[in-house]
Formats: structure tokens, sequence, C-alpha cells
């Protein structure tokens, strides 16, 4: 085809009753088959970073990753100008796609080729859209004219999608928020963000846009580690009271003796050490939001003591005679089941019923698919930054085995995984550009992973000797096994071996020397 007809196709998508993903879909779709390269994004700029709503060509976690553009001059060269910024194969910046370009495991990991253009909507920059190859010399001054035009085009695209969507949240809402229609696009809050894309994850994210801008007590319920704190931050910054504090109590660390000065404040000389009239958290969060972590961990005393304010609204200092009247939203979470536990005695249920006006459950990480992936990418940036690295990026077989993997301790389990395997790849592969390995995640040391490796390979599994070591050391010994039978199945030829294995060379020769074969 030619490009004319990529043009055509998406002048006509703008006449199309198409959602606002689909549409951006599409849109780069037509500009990857118009145009010579290897990968091209569409970008949105939020905040002072980046973020990909669509690549092609690139790794599936670049789409978790927030490009900062004060550590990314390429991606900032092309948002400070309003033409085609072209960056050819001799250009000293570091390109922040170097290692994410799909399909590409080993040698030369460097783009060579890149190009970009900024988008503005109404006035205002919107994003980006970024064309990359690994072949140098591919754009020439006839692709930047094409990327010029696929420009103007995409501003279309961004300008007719943000007016459906806005005109389906209106629709959706019964109120107008403000807040609340700025949050729908892509919760931010703050330096953190609800990443996800999974059917769970955009069920609850409907489900807080639903509560957010409603005066309704909200309970958040999940597993230890899905992002409670996170889910109350979003349920403020969508609200009404998003410009009013936000406290956070960790009721788990309250000790009884403390939690009335605590939450309601006391006056000086109430108790020996009350030096001075103290405000609580009721007071502190005032017209605004007040997020009780762990309400569960409440003993049967602070939960009435509780209960007694959030039936009355008014607060009491400790030592005091004057109650204050409060104006408080109320979000609580526990990764305890509270229904249980009003069944069981333990938690009131009285107190349930004032708290449970609105129940949000948090999905584990383990039913949120391709989810982790994304998330991946998100704090693989993080560290590349935190580190000082020119890209930081998975290795083969990484992405599968995160997929896999159950996540007991859901997303805190993955950031610290990837912070632990980031540290050790740096370690292991001196220079800019780091690979985190299968080796470097240490899921393979968990039952479950072994237990592939084990089903694969039985003959080697059944003749490892077990007894008399630990866990760790079974490991390697079961590793020198296979990886000395592979070697032989390839005669000797470790490139092959790796392949086969699923290893980059790199840290196939590292695995070699550590396990002195």
């Amino acid at each position: 085809m030619e490009m004319s007809s990529f043009v055509m196709a998406v002048i006509e998508d703008l006449g199309a009753d198409l959602d606002p993903q689909t549409r951006y879909a599409r849109y780069v779709n037509s500009l990857a088959a118009a145009l010579p390269g290897n990968a091209c994004a569409l970008l949105k700029k939020e905040g002072s970073a980046l973020k990909p709503l669509v690549v092609r060509g690139l790794t599936p976690d670049s789409l978790g990753r927030r490009f900062e553009l004060n550590e990314h001059p390429r991606l900032n060269a092309i948002v400070t100008y309003r033409g085609v910024t072209h960056f050819p194969n001799k250009s000293t910046l570091p390109d922040p796609y170097d290692g994410l370009l799909e399909g590409v495991h080993a040698g030369d990991l460097t783009v060579h080729d890149c190009m970009g253009c900024a988008l503005h909507v109404n006035g205002k920059l919107w994003g980006a859209i970024t064309l990359d190859s690994l072949k140098a010399g591919v754009f020439d001054v006839k692709v930047e004219r094409a990327m010029a035009m696929f420009a103007r085009l995409g501003e279309a695209v961004v300008h007719l999608a943000e007016l459906n969507e806005r005109t389906l949240t209106n629709l959706k809402l019964s109120q107008g928020n403000g807040n609340a229609l700025q949050a729908l696009e892509g919760v931010q809050l703050s330096r953190r963000e609800m990443i996800g894309d999974s059917k769970p994850i955009r069920d609850l994210k409907h489900e807080i846009l639903t509560v957010a801008s409603s005066q309704l007590a909200v309970l958040i319920h999940g597993e230890t580690g899905v992002g409670k704190e996170l889910v109350a931050q979003a349920l403020h910054a969508m609200s009404s009271r998003a410009n009013l504090p936000l406290v956070v109590i960790n009721c788990a660390a309250l000790p009884d003796q403390l939690i009335e000065s605590e939450l309601f404040g006391h006056v000086k000389g109430a108790f020996s050490g009350a030096e001075r009239d103290r405000q609580g958290k009721f007071e502190l969060a005032n017209e605004g939001t007040l997020f009780l972590d762990e309400v569960g961990e409440l003993s049967a005393s602070a939960q009435a003591k509780l209960l007694r304010v959030l039936q009355s609204g008014q607060v009491q200092r400790v030592g005091s005679d004057r109650e204050h009247r409060v104006d408080v939203r109320i979000v609580a979470a526990s990764n305890r089941d509270l229904s249980a536990e009003v069944k069981a005695g333990r938690f009131r249920a009285d107190l349930y019923h004032r708290l449970c006006a609105y129940p949000l459950h948090i999905p584990p990480l383990r039913e949120r698919g391709d989810d982790v992936v994304l998330l991946a990418g998100y704090f693989l940036e993080q560290n590349r930054s935190r580190l000082g690295l020119r890209n930081l990026r998975l290795g083969r077989g990484c992405e599968a085995a995160l997929k896999r993997y159950n996540w007991p301790g859901n997303v805190r389990e993955l950031e610290h995984t990837l912070g632990r395997a980031a540290l050790k790849a740096r370690r292991d592969e001196a220079g800019p550009m780091v690979t985190v390995e299968l080796e470097h995640l240490d899921l393979l040391t968990e039952a479950g992973q072994e237990h592939v490796r084990l089903h694969r390979h039985p003959d080697i599994a059944m003749s490892t000797p077990m007894g008399g070591m630990d866990y760790r050391d079974a490991v390697d010994e079961f590793s020198r096994n296979l990886i000395q039978q592979v070697l032989k199945q390839t005669d000797d030829n470790r490139a092959a071996a790796a392949r086969q294995l699923g290893l980059d060379s790199g840290n196939f020769h590292r695995m070699l020397k550590r396990l002195g074969i």
C-alpha cells in the first residue's frame, strides 16, 4: 500500500465511532505501516513525564515506563520543538528505547536512527510520537515530511478522542466533577500511579470514579501489598475535598493508651508528658479525608472510641471539657475480612457498618494478568533512574517468569524483587546498559518455578543428589547437571547452549564461572 492509503485510513477513522484506546491504536498502526523503522510510539505528557499509550515494536514492559523529561534529553528535545526532531546515528544523546526494541536480546542493543514530533492540542503540549530504527540512515527528508504530516493527523485524532471521552464521562457522572474527570484518564497521584489495564483494575478504577465524588465512607479491602493507600489517595484526589488535607493514620501502630490522644488530641497537662496542646488526626483532617489504614487491628476499646466520634461528629481532646465538631470523610482499609471478623466477635458490627458504606476490593496481582509486565516496566524505569543507568531492561525469559509467579506479596513484593534484581544485574554487568536476567529475579528458587524446570528435565532431576544439601545448593547442583547435559548435546558450543536454555550469552558465561563449569 502507498502511504496515501494509510493517511486516508487515519482520516476515515476520524468519522468512526471508536473508543479512545482503539482510535489511538489504529493511528499508531497506520503510522508504523506507512513509515520505515523498527518501532514507534504514541506518548502522552502527564506531569513531568511522557507516558506511552500505544507502542509498536517495543517490549510490552515499555507501556509501564514513565519517561521523565529531565532524564531523557532526546524526548525533551522532541517536545520542546514544534517540528520534526531527527537524531542521526552519530548523536551522542542517549536514546530512551535502547535495549527495549522487541526481539533484540544480545549484541548491539542501541537505536541507530530516531526521530519524533510533538503533538499540541488546543494550543497546549499534549505529547509526542516517536519513530526508531536499528538501521542507520533510514530516515531521510521524505520520511521527515511524512512524519510531520502524521503528527498533524495525530493532533486531530487526539482532539477527537478526548472530546468523545469527555462526553462519555459527563454522561456517567451525575455531577460534573473536574477532579474526577481529570483522574479518569489515568489516576496520577503525586509520584505514584495506579498502573494496569486488566479487567479487574479497570473495574476498580470505575468503582473509584463512582464513589469518589460522594461523601460515603469507603472500606478498602485486599491482601497485603496490593496498594490500599494508593486507592485511598485516588479517592481523595478525585473528590471535592482534593484541595484539603488527606491525613493517614496506621491503626496497627496505635497503642491503646495513646489512641485518644492520636485521634482526638489533648490539652497541656492532660497527662504526664503533655507539655502543650495538640490537635488529633480528626481535627487535622477537618473538611478533608481521614485514612484509617489497617483499621482491623484496633482493639475493642479503641473501636468503641472511634465509633463514638463517627456517630456524633464531635471530638473532645483528652483533658478538655469542650467538644469540637469535625467534617471528615472516612476511608478505611484492612487486609482482614472484616465481615468475618464481625461474625467471629473480633470487630464491632456497628463500627463495621459505619465504615463500610461503600466497599472496594483490590484484586491481588496474580489475578491481574499482564499488569505485572506493565508494573515491571514502571519499577525498572524507577530503578534505572535511581542507579544512574542509561537503560535497564528485562532479559529473555523474565517476562514469562514474572507472569507465572504467584506474587503472595503482590505489588510490594514485585517492587522489592525488581529493586534487588537491578542491583544484582548492575553488579554483574558493567556499563550503562544493564539486563535483568532470570537468576537476578531469584524466582527460580521458588518451589513452583523449580517445578517447571524439573518437569522439563525429569532425567536431570532424578539424577541430582539432594540429600544433605540446603535448597540453594540443591538448585545449583541441578543447574550444573542441566547445563552440562545441554553442553554435551551441543558439542560444547556455549552460544548454542545459551540459546537452548533461553539465557543471554553474557549471563550464561557468568553462570558457568559461578558453577565452576
